[in-house]
């Protein structure tokens, strides 16, 4: 990036101007800092959390994370907020169970990992959650099998999908109520298990409580636990474990 700026300053056809902005390592809009060098620090661009933000704030930051990115994600939008920024922002896709917006530039939209990242929801009330952590790792260049339903209230559904999930290089398990899914997936794979708890079930799951509590208390090995309704988290930490398994065959 630096010595293409370079070039681009030698040739004029930038500015010194412009140029000082792009090296800048982050850019001031008031309300925001845009971190322009999360992406050299951590392999991927700040990501935007969108609730309590108004739509405009976020075109703000969106707008400016695109100038120097090939994606572009917002978490948490409301489908009102996201038609709002749509109209300014028309190449930006809204996923409403996921309640994600991104952007992709068209040399990455086809770009994926070798491998995939197994998403398993153990019933469909979670599988808002689980699409949030699906969004996150494909638009960050991951591929994803999904696999839901398959809670142990019904555990062949899962065995079912056994030899999926064991090919996979890393899961992301999403799971309400008493959170067993996850205990019972990291005794099957070989691979790490990242888990998600959600605020589903009945009054005395505490609003993911004790799915959170059940999954840190796992008996199995290899497993570690995201924040409850966290399905970013789960997503993102996946990401980062399938990319360092597969470095060097591109999007790193």
């Amino acid at each position: 990036m630096l010595e293409n700026i370079l070039k681009q300053v030698q040739d004029g056809s930038m500015s010194v101007e412009d140029a000082s902005k792009r090296l800048a390592p982050f850019e001031n809009l008031g309300f925001a800092k845009v971190d322009h060098h999360r992406k050299k620090r951590q392999g991927f661009p700040e990501i935007v959390y969108g609730e309590n933000k108004t739509a405009e704030q976020i075109i703000g930051i969106a707008t400016s994370l695109q100038s120097q990115n090939n994606e572009v994600l917002v978490t948490r939008v409301t489908a009102e907020k996201a038609g709002s920024i749509q109209s300014v922002c028309p190449d930006y896709v809204y996923d409403n169970i996921s309640r994600l917006l991104y952007w992709k530039s068209s040399d990455q939209s086809s770009s994926k990992r070798e491998g995939y990242i197994a998403v398993i929801a153990a019933g469909t009330s979670d599988i808002s959650v689980a699409e949030e952590a699906a969004v996150t790792a494909e638009v960050l260049g991951s591929k994803v099998h999904r696999i839901y339903d398959v809670g142990v209230a019904g555990i062949h559904r899962l065995l079912h999908h056994a030899e999926e999930i064991q090919q996979a290089t890393v899961s992301v398990v999403i799971a309400g109520m008493e959170g067993a899914l996850a205990s019972v997936v990291g005794g099957l794979v070989s691979h790490p298990v990242i888990a998600v708890p959600t605020s589903v079930g009945y009054g005395a799951s505490f609003n993911g409580l004790s799915a959170l509590l059940t999954m840190l208390n796992s008996c199995a090995s290899g497993i570690s636990v995201v924040n409850i309704d966290n399905g970013f988290g789960g997503g993102y930490n996946a990401t980062l474990i399938h990319q360092l398994i597969h470095k060097g065959e591109g999007l790193a």
